[in-house]
Order: C-alpha cells, then sequence, then structure tokens
C-alpha cells in the first residue's frame, strides 16, 4: 500500500471514529437515512409546484456547490476553530511537522477524503431522495448514474474553490477580491457560458467535450487549492488591545463584549458570518431564479431572503460559542442568564448588519418595497433560530451536524416557521397582500416562541451543567 493510500484510508478511518464518537455508532450512522428522507420530502414537494425535473436537478447541483463551498472553509475555520471544537487533538491534516510527509500531500488526500466521506454520507443519500421525483419526470437509470457522478464533482468544485480562494487571501488580498469580482461578473453576465465549465454541465449535455471543458475547472481548483494554502503554518501570537475590549464593555456588557471578541479574533475573523449568510444568499437568489423561469410563481424575494438569511444565523450561533467553556460560565456571579443575553446581543451585532447587506443587494433582482418585509421577517426568524438553538444545544451548537435524534427535533422546529413563510414567499404573486401579513404573523409569532426558548435555555443548561 503506497504512503498516500495510507493516509487516505487512516483519514477515512480517523473522520469516522470522530463523528461515532462524539455522538454515538447508531446515531450516527443513522444520519444518510434522514438526509435521504428529507431530501425526498423536499424534492417532492418542489415537484408537486409544478417545477420540471431538469430545474430540480439544477437546484439540487447548485445547493451541493454551495454545501461544498461550506465544507472548503477549513480554509476560513483553521486550525485553531478545530481545537475550540474537538480539544487537545492532532488531526492527520495537521501532521505535516511530525510526519515524513508534505503538507501539498497531506492536504491533497484530505481534500479527496471530504469528497469521498460527504459522498457516501450525505450527497449519495441525497441522490437516493431525488429518484423517486427524477423516475416520475422521465430520468432514465443511466441519467441518475450520471447525475451521482455530476453531484459528487459539484461538491468537489466548492470546496476546492473554497479553499483556493482561503489560500489566494493568505497570499495577496487584493487578488482575492480581483479574482472573486471576475467570477462574480463572469456567472451575471454570461450564466450559459459559465455553466459549461461545471460537472453540470456534463449532466445537461453528456459528451467526450463537455467532460473535458466541464472537468476543466474542477481539475485546476483541486491543484490551486492544496498548493496555495497551508493548513500547517504557524501563526504569530495574536493580541487584542485591552482598550478594545474597555470600549466595548462600556457599550454593552462584559458577555457581549467577549463573544465579539472572540469571533473577530478567530480565523476567518467576523468575515465567516458574512460569508455563511451571504451562501445562503446565493442558495436562495438560485432558486427563486429557478422557480420562477420554470414556473408561473413570482415569489416574494422579500419573504425568501428574510427566511433563509435567518435560518441561516445558525452559522452565526456556532460562531458566537465555538471558543466557549460551558463549565467555566458555572464559576460566576452572574449566572448563565447573563452569558445568555451577551451571546444574544453578540449574535445580532454579528448577523444583522450582514443580512441587511444581503437584502440591500437584493434590490438588484427584486423591488425595493418587496425587500422591506424581509429587513422584518430577517431579525424575527433569526431571534427564533437563537433561542430554538440555545435551547437544545446549549453552548456546543455543532451537536447538530451528525446527531441524528437531535438534528432531527431541530429540523422540524425550523420546518414549523420556515414552511409557511417559504408557501407565503411562493404565493406573492397571486395573493401579496395576505402572503405578506402571513409572513409577518407567522415571523412574529416564531420570534415570541424564541424568546420564551431563549429565557428558559439558562435554567435548563445550569441543571444540565450541575449534574
Amino acid at each position: 500500500m503506497s504512503r498516500t493510500t495510507r493516509l487516505f484510508s487512516r483519514m477515512l478511518i480517523e473522520e469516522y471514529r470522530l463523528h461515532a464518537e462524539l455522538f454515538g455508532r447508531e446515531r450516527f450512522l443513522a444520519f444518510p437515512v434522514l438526509i435521504a428522507l428529507l431530501a425526498g420530502g423536499g424534492l417532492s414537494l418542489f415537484a408537486l409546484t409544478g417545477t420540471a425535473v431538469g430545474t430540480l436537478a439544477a437546484g439540487l447541483h447548485g445547493l451541493v456547490f454551495f454545501f461544498g463551498l461550506q465544507v472548503g472553509t477549513i480554509g476560513l475555520v483553521g486550525r485553531d476553530a478545530l481545537r475550540d471544537v474537538l480539544g487537545d487533538v492532532t488531526l492527520l491534516v495537521f501532521s505535516a511537522r511530525t510526519l515524513p510527509v508534505s503538507r501539498r500531500r497531506l492536504l491533497g488526500v484530505f481534500i479527496w477524503k471530504d469528497i469521498v466521506y460527504y459522498l457516501c454520507f450525505f450527497l449519495t443519500p441525497v441522490v437516493v431522495g431525488f429518484v423517486p421525483v427524477a423516475l416520475t419526470g422521465g430520468l432514465t437509470v443511466p441519467s441518475l448514474a450520471l447525475l451521482w457522478l455530476t453531484v459528487a464533482g459539484t461538491f468537489a468544485l466548492g470546496t476546492g474553490t473554497s479553499l483556493a480562494l482561503a489560500g489566494i487571501a493568505t497570499q495577496n488580498r487584493g487578488v482575492l477580491v480581483a479574482v472573486v469580482a471576475a467570477l462574480v461578473a463572469a456567472v451575471v453576465l454570461e450564466p450559459a457560458v459559465m455553466v459549461q465549465f461545471t460537472p453540470y454541465g456534463v449532466f445537461v449535455d453528456p459528451g467526450v467535450r463537455t467532460a473535458a471543458t466541464g472537468l476543466l475547472a474542477l481539475a485546476v481548483v483541486l491543484v490551486a487549492g492544496p498548493l496555495s494554502f497551508d493548513p500547517t503554518s504557524g501563526r504569530a501570537l495574536r493580541r487584542t488591545d485591552p482598550s478594545r475590549f474597555r470600549r466595548l464593555r462600556s457599550a454593552t456588557d462584559v458577555h457581549t463584549a467577549r463573544s465579539l471578541l472572540e469571533v473577530t479574533r478567530s480565523s476567518g475573523s467576523v468575515w465567516k458570518v458574512g460569508f455563511s449568510l451571504g451562501v445562503l444568499f446565493g442558495v436562495a437568489l438560485l432558486l427563486l431564479d429557478r422557480l420562477a423561469a420554470a414556473t408561473t410563481l413570482d415569489p416574494s424575494g422579500g419573504i425568501a431572503f428574510g427566511t433563509l438569511l435567518g435560518l441561516g444565523t445558525f452559522t452565526t450561533y456556532n460562531w458566537v460559542t465555538q471558543a466557549d467553556d460551558p463549565a467555566e460560565y458555572l464559576r460566576y456571579p452572574d449566572g448563565l442568564q447573563a452569558v445568555f443575553r451577551g451571546k444574544l446581543l453578540a449574535f445580532y451585532a454579528c448577523a444583522a448588519p450582514f443580512g441587511a447587506a444581503y437584502l440591500a443587494a437584493g434590490v438588484l433582482r427584486y423591488p425595493a418595497a418587496d425587500l422591506l418585509v424581509g429587513i422584518a421577517v430577517f431579525p424575527l426568524v433569526a431571534l427564533y433560530v437563537f433561542g430554538v438553538t440555545a435551547y437544545l444545544t446549549g453552548f456546543s451548537a455543532n451537536e447538530l451536524l451528525f446527531d441524528t435524534a437531535l438534528f432531527a427535533v431541530y429540523g422540524a422546529a425550523l420546518a414549523l416557521v420556515s414552511v409557511p413563510l417559504l408557501v407565503a414567499a411562493l404565493a406573492h404573486g397571486t395573493a401579496p397582500v395576505t402572503s405578506t401579513a402571513v409572513a409577518v404573523g407567522v415571523a412574529a409569532v416564531a420570534a415570541a416562541v424564541g424568546a420564551v426558548l431563549a429565557v428558559r435555555a439558562p435554567r435548563r443548561w445550569h441543571d444540565r451543567l450541575r449534574r
């Protein structure tokens, strides 16, 4: 067995053991089943609206690409965040100083491990969930096999793109801005041409020529990512001017100030919050455009953007709690109530500016009056997300990732709010006044529930941590 093959197999085992020990083997192995059921249910609901199978396949590729972008943010998250989440551990990807293996080989193997791992536990279940809708819509078995391959390639494209951009950022941020601007301009001005340089282009038009062009960008980013980004390089110790903490504390409270400093001093700083919400904004924009093109619906951008951006603040909650040691807070004289209140203020301070900015950017595609509804919906849904997440996970939001039972409860809680809001967004074209009133009403009730859960979360987690 070659060194690369041995590393690959060991990394797969390492990943599996890590998640199995964190969440329990039975719960973790049940996670793909839940993913397949959720994907099948969601795609079936879209099919009932009259959305064509081809449009659903396009949306699936788009979602997978953005998911790959999120997974590839190891380049933004960095080693310090992994240590905060996992404790004092050394993963193989960070062992270039102790193993006779170059960091480029380690990172390259790590990327392929991630592609295979997520293909097995996430992407394949999603494609399995798509099978009933696809067969009903006329797709053949060979087309489904091709879909599975192109979905895997699209995920790899997203992962490699994210890592390559992170690598460019470490070299020259001016170049990063230029590259991102060029890519955005190309996608906006020539979307059909850009599709030809993606694995999705192979699914749309199978052939040798499209395979060659469709895999070109994938090959470039998978090579550029490991070459440009160094996950093992040391950093100078980050120090924060004490006056920053004093200024923040004078403007708010000590817990809010601490959480804000922890986010800004971590890898990626507060910009990773903007990146996470930006991914969801892109997903929402893609889905709304595809739905409008494939159906007679005229969805509300404001309601849809406000809802999805609000749901996306789960990642913001994760960032403001990732450095916490829950047991430490039990020694504080002011109790967990003050801690969660500080987390809530830091949560809004990080997420609200980016959410407002993305809603403002929506005026390029949707009327400003429509987006005003999103300004109302976004903070209300965000409060609901904070309350549910705080109540169910406390300071360990990462447990949602592979704890099947907890994820199912959390998903059901979010669906209770997101489904009626998204239905209101889709019905906006036929009943704008009613759909707007329903959206604001549902969001307001959800916010009230979130506020109650946020108030009850401190007592719940105080009792649990005392056990």
